[in-house]
This record gives structure tokens, sequence and C-alpha cells, in this order.
């Protein structure tokens, strides 16, 4: 760093100090407040981020009776749904979803995919192009009024309008019946948020089911209708409301569902009863249903049926699974001093890792989540294998989760805690977007985003050093390094969200990790997003909500961060360009006088100096004493007489704060910071001082607010300063670290020679074993 000359101490020197050079930003815009970006509060969303004094929602009750033809791989059910017009408005028809229909011939997210094929391409991939030759979608066979008459109806691709016979007033309800079937798509060919996966080996199938009948679309203050079209990606937005369904399914089946089971004695064996009472109090999970009881399920394929009844309340959706296949098992667990069961369903190919993590990781999810949002109220969370080692899917009570071991019962790392770490995140949906129940058609951060990030706290609770895949500022980095071209704000409808999973998933909970852990402190902000959970449990929040949340619980101006990070695209890359090192003149020539003589014989020759002094034997004034006069003996660094008077005379006219200020032997330095990336930052600085010890600093975004693109910071230490450092623990998301660095350090980097190896995770079990001998 650079060390400038010693300054006089004076008041106007230290105001000169702190004064910009340059003239105002006019990017201080970036600290202007949302404004009209934000929608006006009402009386049904306050400018509190609370609800309204007038906040209203609709409600839909739903009657259903299905049947799973397991030879065909078909549903057919009806419906019998009562909804109720909670709202101030008249309405003349009902829109319904149809998500079934994203598998319909015509459907448009087959004619508007797009995509290029390759020399070589896996049947598996030629399935899923060709997926418009699969009959899939709902027909819709009927749609009666609660008297039997038939009511006029329009599809629309995935969505249904149902005219009504005469306006829907305000308090009102409606009570209308669909009937209708479709035919299930196999997920290995055609994939899709639920299915069923086929098992050659004992002829038999896993059924995943969801969005399986129609349901009623969200009417709200902000956007009237949701009925935007489903492509795929933009998830749902859905109402709240009571479900029975009644399920016809083998009689030889395991059925999981949302809600409580009503009528275990006619469907659940002596047994497995006696098994649940068991699951009660134990300490682990109890097994149900074992592996041996469902191999042998598989082998004998009953062709009788069984009707499974549950009942749910307040919930904004029902999902089940079914299968011969299933081992069950299950734990009762207190759960901020309610009893939940926590429970998991899954065939023998999930085993070993299933029956010793799925279960335990629900009810780890349960507790962590619920102590950082509300208390989770519902009976049961399940969670169930699908298809493989792919993602996960979300349902109220009841999540569909991939992670399947070898068929030699070994895995490896990557397989266990990604299994683990998507039980986890499917479990956490229950909390967002089934309790806290946004609008994921239009905003999928907002249940993506902020359950990342519980998903990430809660993995980081499971497992010390617990191999997270997002949640930490630095695992952003390359995303944020991406071209421009290729980035879109998290504030973009779903069917619009470039590169999604950064987008949606890591990004969001990126930033809010910096705001619990930078920006706002954790105490503060674990408050505040309790109390966002809390204000919008059972209830339809959107963005504005959120943000005025957040900012009116930590009573933290908040809008530069929802600007830069949920509207913009902008990285944080600040820079520290220059450091400049000043001490305080004393004035007194004792001290001064040394250190300007050790300042100068520190410095080092020249070059030409050192030659000249080898070289030149003898100068004119070696050869000629007569040249020399008073300068040629003059010693600059002699104390004298006058500099001690002069010291005295400036001296005794201080006063006892000035002394000791003269007298304190500080250290001055200014940084140069520049923000090359745009987005605004907290500017952390750690400082490794000359005798071994360090300090962080941490100064809020708004150093910025003057000017966004350069400034200069005044600070002081009672000890010289060696190394300055940005963002020394990753706290920012900054891209670029290297000229974090002052006096500039380079950043060492790896390289490994390789020949092209599979794309497979290393299982070092499986390693292990064969080593020894003991592989199956």
């Amino acid at each position: 760093m650079k060390r400038f000359t010693i300054f006089c101490l004076a008041l106007g020197c230290i105001t000169g100090l702190y004064a910009q050079t340059k003239e105002i930003d006019p990017a201080y815009s970036k600290f202007e407040q949302l404004g009209t970006a934000l929608p006006t509060p009402n009386n049904y969303r306050s400018a509190s981020g609370a609800p309204g004094p007038q906040y209203w929602q609709q409600r839909a009750d739903y009657d259903i009776k299905a049947e799973l033809d397991d030879n065909n791989h078909r549903i057919t059910g009806a419906e019998t749904i009562t909804y109720y017009n909670n709202s101030p408005d008249e309405l003349g028809y009902l829109w319904l979803q149809l998500d079934q229909n994203l598998f319909d011939k015509e459907s448009n997210t087959l004619k508007t995919q797009t995509g290029t094929l390759n020399n070589s391409v896996s049947f598996n991939a030629m399935s899923f192009v060709t997926r418009s030759q699969f009959d899939g979608g709902f027909k819709i066979t009927a749609v009666k009024d609660k008297s039997g008459n038939n009511l006029t109806h329009i599809i629309n691709k995935t969505m249904m309008r149902v005219n009504l016979p005469q306006p829907l007033r305000p308090g009102q309800k409606f009570i209308f019946s669909v009937e209708w079937n479709y035919n299930i798509n196999d997920m290995q060919k055609i994939r899709g948020r639920s299915g069923y996966e086929y098992f050659p080996a004992d002829d038999n199938c896993t059924y995943t089911i969801a969005q399986w009948f129609p349901r009623m679309a969200v009417y709200d203050d902000v956007w009237g209708w949701q009925h935007k079209q489903f492509l795929g990606q933009g998830e749902f937005a859905l109402t709240f409301g009571n479900y029975k369904v009644a399920l016809t399914v083998p009689d030889d089946h395991i059925v999981g569902a949302t809600g409580n089971l009503m009528n275990e004695k006619q469907v659940l064996t002596s047994t497995q009863i006696q098994r649940l009472k068991e699951a009660e109090t134990a300490k682990n999970p109890v097994v149900i249903v074992n592996q041996q009881e469902a191999t042998e399920a598989e082998k004998k394929k009953s062709t009788g049926k069984k009707t499974w009844i549950f009942q749910a309340e307040n919930v904004r959706d029902f999902a089940w699974c079914s299968s011969r296949r299933y081992i069950w098992d299950a734990k009762l667990c207190d759960v901020e001093g309610a009893k939940v069961w926590a429970m998991s369903y899954y065939p023998k190919e999930g085993n070993p890792l299933w029956g010793q993590y799925s279960t335990r990781a629900v009810e780890h999810t349960l507790k962590s989540y619920s102590k950082r949002t509300v208390a989770y109220p519902y009976p049961k969370a399940i969670s169930v294998h699908w298809i493989g080692n792919g993602g996960g899917m979300e349902y109220p009570m009841i999540c569909f989760n991939g992670g399947r071991p070898e068929a030699d019962g070994t895995y490896s790392a990557q397989t266990k805690y990604g299994m683990i770490g998507v039980i986890i995140h499917e479990v956490g949906h229950n909390f967002f977007p089934m309790i806290v129940n946004s609008d994921e058609r239009q905003w999928s951060w907002m249940d993506e985003g902020l359950n990342s990030f519980c998903q990430y706290l809660a993995e980081q609770e499971w497992e010390r050093g617990y191999p997270s895949w997002n949640g930490e500022p630095y695992q952003i980095v390359s995303y944020m390094r991406s071209s421009k071209e290729t980035l879109v704000p998290i504030m973009t409808n779903s069917e619009q969200v470039l590169q999604f999973g950064p987008n949606a998933y890591d990004k969001p909970a990126t930033a809010l990790n910096i705001l619990r852990e930078t920006v706002i402190g954790r105490e503060l902000f674990d408050i505040a997003f309790k109390e966002y959970a809390t204000r919008w449990a059972f209830k339809h929040p959107h963005p504005a909500d959120f943000f005025r949340s957040m900012e009116d619980a930590t009573g933290v101006d908040l809008d530069w961060f929802w600007r830069g990070w949920f509207y913009g695209i902008d990285p944080v890359e600040v820079s520290l360009e220059d450091v400049n090192y000043y001490k305080i003149n004393s004035q007194n020539p004792d001290v001064e006088k040394p250190l300007a003589k050790a300042d100068a014989d520190s410095k080092p020759k020249t070059i030409s100096q050192q030659r000249n002094a080898e070289q030149i034997k003898k100068t004119l004034v070696d050869d000629n004493p007569e040249l020399n006069d008073f300068y040629n003996s003059y010693n600059p660094y002699q104390i004298t007489p006058e500099d001690k008077a002069q010291f005295d005379s400036y001296y005794k006219n201080l006063t006892p704060e000035e002394k000791k200020l003269i007298e304190s032997g500080l250290h001055f330095y200014t940084l140069k910071l520049k923000n090359n990336g745009g987005l605004i930052s907290p500017v952390i600085v750690k400082m490794e001082f000359e005798d071994g010890t360090e300090k962080i600093e941490t100064y809020p975004a708004e150093i910025w607010r003057l000017n966004s693109k350069e400034i200069s910071k005044v600070i002081f230490t009672d000890k010289p300063v060696k190394q300055f450092t940005l963002d020394p623990y990753l706290q920012t998301a900054d891209i670029d670290t290297e000229n974090n660095y002052f006096p500039r350090k380079p950043e060492a980097s790896r390289f490994q020679l390789f020949k092209q190896q599979s794309n497979r995770p290393k299982n070092p079990m499986q390693q292990a074993q064969k080593a020894s001998g003991q592989q199956k």
C-alpha cells in the first residue's frame, strides 16, 4: 500500500479526508424506494406487509371418488365441488385447472417446446420427444350442477371455464360436479410431476398420483382469476378447502395420501394396525409393511379391490401413492408440542438408504421448519420414493422424492446427500407454498427460493459440514458471472425464467442467506421471517407482502436489496483499487526527525546510484574542498533548540483532547473502492496487522448511497496493517475475489490432466466392498 507524507493535524484537514473528489453519481437511484414497482397498499393488503382488515380469499371443498386401473394405467373419477365466493365481486363463471392436459396431443407445451437432436439419441430421450403419441390429458365426461343439470363449459388447453346459470354473489356458494378420466403417464418415458414407474422384473408398478383431478383456480384481489396456462414449469396457484377422497385400488396395494385415513380397519391388516400402535411410542421408525411382505404381494398380484377413504381439512391440494411393492415405515413425532406422523413409502430398490434416512429426514424437516416459520399444523407428512435418482415433487402432507442406491445396495455420497436433501426440500414445501400459499404459476421463487433457503438451514442442522447445493454466497458466483443474455431477474414469470434452477432456487436462497448473515443479522432476520410466515399462513401472499413484511419487522430499509437482487441481474464485484497510508505529524522533533531519517534510510538505492558509487571514484567536490558550504555538512535530521522551541509554542496551545490524539500513534488508511459489478453490497474489510493479529469491519450497503460506482473510505487503527482483504469469508457472492486484496495477492488455481470419464458419481462404498470381497 502507498505511504504518503505525514500530514498535519488540523480540523479542516480531517473534514477534507472524508470528502469525495468526484461529483455525486446519478446512480444513487439504486437506493430509491421501490415505489410504483409495488402495488399500492389497500384494505386487503397493508403497507406493513400484513393482510389488511378486509382481506378475503375463496374456498373450495371437494368430495372425490376415483378408481385406479392398474392393468391399463388409468384413473376414472367423479368429484363434487362446493365453491364459496368470499370476494366482494359477483362471479358469472368459474375457472378450473386441467393440469393433465399438459400431456394432451394438442398441448401448447408440446407445440412450444424447442430443442435440437444430436447424432446419438437414447430411446428414453426419443420417447420424450415423441410423447405426443401418448393419449394423455383429461377426458371430461360431465359437468353438472347439484340438481344434475348440465353446465356449459369450455376447455381452453389446461383451463376449463364453467358458466354459471346465474351470477354467484358475494357470500354465496355454488355446488357442481365433474366426471373425468385420463391415462397415467409412464415417467420413465414421458416424465412429468407424477405418473407410474414400471418394474419389469416382477411386472409391477408404483404410482405417484398428482394433478389428477380438475382443481379450482385461484380468484384473489391481485389478479382476479389466476388462469395462466400450465406449460410445465410454472407450478400451481390453488385454493384452500376441505377434502373427502375415496380411492379404489387393487386390494393388495398400500396407499399413502394427503389427510387422515378414515377406514383403517377395512384396508389395513391387524398386524399393520398393531405396528402403527408400536410406532406411536417408538424412538426409531417402525416398519409397518416390511420388504418380505411387499415381495410376496408382488408375486401374488391380487385381482380384488379395496377402497381407502381419506379426509383433510384446510389444504390446498390432494395427492396420493399406491403400489403392492411398497415398504412402509412410520414414527410419531413431537413437533412444537403436537403429535405428527412421519412416514415413508418405498420399494425394495430404495433400501438401504430409504429405511435408514427417509422418515428421519421427514421428522427433522418438520422440526427445523416449524421453529423458523409456523408450527406444522397437519397430522402427518409422507415421503414417497419415485423414479430413480430424479428430483422431487410436493403436495400437502405428501411428497415424491428421488434417490436410489445401486443394485448391490451401495451408494455414492452424492446419492446419499442428494436423497436427504431432496426429502428435506420437498417436505419443506409443506410450509412454502402449502401453508404460506404463494402463487407458483406467477412467482416460482416465492416457494422454491424461500424453501431452498430453509432447506439449507435444515441441512446444516442435520450434519456438520453437510454438502448443501445452495445457500452459501460463493455457490452462486458461477451463475452471477453468466452472460447477461442468459440472465433474467428473479421477478420474472415462472414460465419465462431462464436457467430455472439457479434463478428460482439458488439466487433467492443465497439472497436470503446474505440478508440473514450480513445485512440484517441472524436474530432480527429470524424474527422477521417468522413474522412473515405467521402473517400469511393459510393465506395468499404476493411478493410485495414479503418485501414489506421483512422491512416492517426489521426496521431496515431493504428496497435497495430487493431492487438489486430480485429486480436486477447485476452481480457483486467490488475491487479494492488502492490504499493510501497516513500518520499524524505530531511536529515533535524528538519523534518526527528520527522517523524521517529511518524512512529515508529505508528507501532502496536506484540502479544508477548503485553503479555511480562503484564507477565514479571521485566527484568534483571531492577534489575541490573549497566548493563545500553550509549544506555540505548540514544534517536535516539533527534536532535543534529552535525545533524544540517551535514545538513547545505549538504544543502549549493544544487542548487535552488534541494532545491525546497527537500522542496516540494512530495509523490512517484511505481505501479506494470500485463497484465493477453494479449490485450494491455491504463492504466487509479484514485487516491483518503486522503483529499477527487481525480485525473485521463491516460497512452497510448505504456506504454507496452517494456514489454507487467509486468511493473512498478512511479508517484508522492503533497498529500498522500489512494486508487488507475484502469479503474474507465470502459473504457477498463477489464474482472476482482476486482484486479483493491490497497489496494484491494472487489466488492459486489447480488444473488436472484427465482422460474422458463417465459422469456417474464415485461410489467409494462399492469400491471398498470390492476390495474386501464383500460385494453382493
